[in-house]
């Protein structure tokens, strides 16, 4: 009888053993979860800024900057902040992605981009060449025009400038924002490129516990 008693107390029931696996296996999924590692440190300490600068800029909260710089996922949405923030791509965040299905996210995206910056390109393009095109017909037919030739020369190569640039900023690039919005305009990307710099000295906040 005593060991029986004393088994019954070694031995745990059934609910509570499958139990105690369970909580050991999501456990140690938790442990082997892909890491990802990133850039983010590195081209935010570029600009100088701190992780509550970065979330600032970004628009996202503090501890998310502080997830993804740890390595840990997050939505396409919250990365194409941060890397509009640090004026890079998103794939430019990482240098190495764990995470399959995050990394094949990031390589669609990256994709999407890629084909919609062309498609953009090609249309501006093609504007910028029909200006120039007319204007070298006009240019050629104002030869003819005596006296009236150099005011049409004159009239379109200024004035005609004047016309592309106020409808490309009215009409042209609000459409193709619209129907490209993962590209970016000529404007934007000289911006992206431009050095940006902070006076401020960066200081590091402290990393919240995880949950």
């Amino acid at each position: 009888m005593v060991e029986n008693e004393v088994a019954g107390r070694r031995r745990p029931s059934g609910g509570s053993l499958a139990a105690s696996w369970r909580g050991a296996e999501e456990a140690g999924g938790a442990s082997m979860r892909p890491m990802n590692t990133t850039r983010i440190i590195d081209l935010r300490q570029e600009y100088g800024w701190t992780q509550e600068r970065l979330a600032t800029e970004s628009g996202v909260g503090l501890r998310t900057i502080q997830r993804l710089e740890a390595g840990q996922d997050a939505s396409l949405e919250t990365l194409s902040l941060v890397a509009e923030a640090l004026r890079v791509s998103v794939r430019d965040l990482f240098i190495a992605i764990d995470d399959a299905d995050l990394g094949n996210r990031v390589e669609s995206l990256q994709s999407r981009t890629e084909d919609q910056q062309a498609a953009r390109d090609r249309l501006t393009g093609a504007w910028r060449w029909l200006y120039i095109g007319i204007g070298v017909v006009l240019t050629l037919v104002s030869f003819t025009l005596g006296q009236y030739g150099l005011v049409v020369f004159l009239a379109y190569w200024t004035g005609g400038y004047l016309i592309l640039v106020a409808i490309r900023r009215i009409y042209l690039e609000p459409r193709l924002e619209e129907k490209y919005p993962l590209s970016r305009s000529k404007k934007q990307r000289r911006s992206q490129r431009a050095p940006l710099t902070d006076s401020k000295p960066a200081t590091e906040a402290p990393l919240e516990a995880q949950p």
